[in-house]
């Protein structure tokens, strides 16, 4: 495919507590199934999730996301995953690419000539590096209905404000509000 052809789109997406938590303070993700119910929320059914995620073409996330997708069974399939990390890494798995350089130069140099639609799913650092750097497009943000008190947030200190624009809204049945932003680049 010829680089001018592909208008890339990079989406940063992240669940989170109410309260702005990925994760508890020892990294346990366990709070993320929500047992409320909301009546005038989308059903989430298994089909529409697997439709959802044919769409995505390549993952983008950092060597902790790794290593606990690896333990909490592997959620990104065959698709090409990039690792971002300067640790040596191993992998049994021919579709991860460990990447040392910095995400500016993967998404330049690789990613934006390859695929249309690629997503970083992991860590407030990485999160924090896409936005500062203004490498993503989109911002999406599936908050549930608990929280944690304290955690790793999900966002780390930004050095600068950015300006977003809320594109769509979208309740769940489960009580997750999904909140779906364009990041305005001046």
């Amino acid at each position: 495919m010829d680089a001018d052809s592909i208008t890339a789109k990079i989406t940063v997406h992240m669940v989170a507590s109410l309260d702005g938590y990925i994760a508890r303070k020892d990294g346990s993700v366990n709070w993320m199934e929500s047992h409320d119910y909301f009546e005038g929320g989308k059903v989430l059914t298994d089909e529409a999730i697997q439709q959802y995620l044919k769409q995505i073409d390549c993952y983008v996330i950092g060597s902790s996301t790794y290593e606990h997708a690896l333990k909490l069974g592997w959620p990104y399939g065959d698709k090409p995953v990039y690792v971002l990390t300067r640790r040596k890494l191993n992998s049994e798995r021919t579709n991860v690419i460990f990447w040392s350089a910095s995400a500016k130069q993967l998404i330049h140099e690789q990613l934006r000539t390859q695929y249309q639609n690629i997503w970083m799913a992991g860590g407030a650092r990485l999160t924090q590096s896409f936005i500062q750097q203004k490498l993503a497009d989109y911002l999406i943000v599936s908050l549930l209905p608990v929280i944690l008190g304290d955690g790793v947030p999900f966002f780390a200190r930004q050095e600068i404000s950015h300006q977003l624009r809320l594109e769509e809204v979208t309740p769940y049945e489960d009580g997750m509000v999904e909140l779906c932003y364009s990041l305005i680049k001046d």
